[in-house]
């Protein structure tokens, strides 16, 4: 298996998409001759031309509205959002539209886009360029919303995002694109999941640990530290933010009887409020303590030599496991 990066194997996934459909066009600003600000479309202009890989002008609800026309006409465009806090100029578009377009016309319209947005803090950018806006998205009925967390995973889902007729919004943390890992490239692979099913990333018995994105790795760092004292935290990728593999979360929390929801977003009405909540309804009888969230302040993200104190930190994610432990 190749040893890529977050960046190489979202790019290598977009080839391969479109080397196996040609109805599947890319859309952004700066996509084609720059390979977009993070090149993950590096090349792709070159090799499938400006017909296909098309440098827009700067406006996002232009981009999401061109690509609404065309997947209406049989085409399957990939938008791409620079940064995060850039996608609120589409947002009519994308929950009035992009969402509604199926339910509006009663089945018989599909508007199979995927949009790519690079998304949360880690990289001492500003504050327009390091949000986690995914609880919008979430909230919006007729939306499948999804974030990878490792080389492998992005690639998978974002060909398993190409393939299905949904519109698909689909999160990149930022702070990961230059993490290398294996990729499998084989769709038979056992390692290679359904896009809507969340990942075990690694086992325990004491305490279930829901996450995703960017706070992945700093979950894991976190069970490690924990294993020291002698406490086995299960680590649960979600993958899938909207609709929630539930099945893996009840069945993790079920066996250890504790949970902590960790995300970048602000904890107020972000995701962990929901899966908090669903966790308390169908594992009130076995939950040894209730279930802990742990997330950034209820604040506009702050400028980039404090996002440090901002974001969850292993030491944050730690206290919360005492805490639950102390209950």
């Amino acid at each position: 298996m190749p040893v890529l990066t977050l960046c190489k194997a979202l790019n290598e996934g977009l080839r391969h998409a479109m080397e196996d459909d040609p109805r599947i066009v890319v859309m952004g600003q700066d996509v084609g001759g720059l390979g977009g600000v993070f090149r993950v479309t590096e090349g792709l202009q070159k090799d499938f031309g400006t017909s296909r890989v098309i440098d827009t002008p700067l406006a996002e609800a232009s981009i999401v509205g061109t690509a609404i026309g065309l997947a209406l006409r049989g085409y399957r465009p990939v938008c791409e959002i620079q940064f995060d806090g850039f996608v609120y100029p589409a947002f009519s578009q994308i929950v009035s539209q992009l969402a509604k377009l199926r339910a509006r016309s009663g089945g018989r319209l599909s508007v199979p886009v995927v949009i790519r947005i690079p998304v949360g803090g880690g990289i001492g950018a500003v504050e327009h360029h390091s949000e986690s806006n995914e609880a919008y998205f979430a909230h919006t009925a007729g939306l499948r919303v999804v974030c990878c967390s490792s080389p492998h995973d992005a690639h998978w889902m974002l060909r398993h995002a190409l393939q299905g007729d949904d519109p698909v919004i689909f999160y990149e943390p930022k702070r990961r694109y230059w993490t290398k890992a294996e990729v499998a490239t084989a769709a038979g692979d056992e390692r290679v999941l359904p896009i809507d099913r969340a990942r075990t990333v690694r086992s325990g018995n004491d305490l279930t640990l829901l996450t995703y994105g960017g706070m992945v790795q700093t979950c894991l760092q976190v069970a490690e530290v924990a294993a020291e004292e002698g406490r086995e935290i299960e680590v649960i990728d979600l993958r899938s933010l909207s609709p929630l593999d539930l099945d893996t979360i009840v069945g993790s929390v079920e066996r250890t009887g504790r949970c902590i929801v960790v995300h970048e977003a602000p904890t107020f009405l972000g995701l962990g409020a929901e899966i908090t909540a669903a966790v308390t309804e169908q594992c009130f009888d076995i939950l040894a303590s209730p279930v802990l969230r742990v997330g950034g302040f209820d604040l506009p993200y702050p400028p980039a030599k404090f996002e440090d104190d901002y974001l969850p930190s292993l030491d944050r994610v730690l206290d919360a496991v005492d805490r639950s432990f102390a209950w």
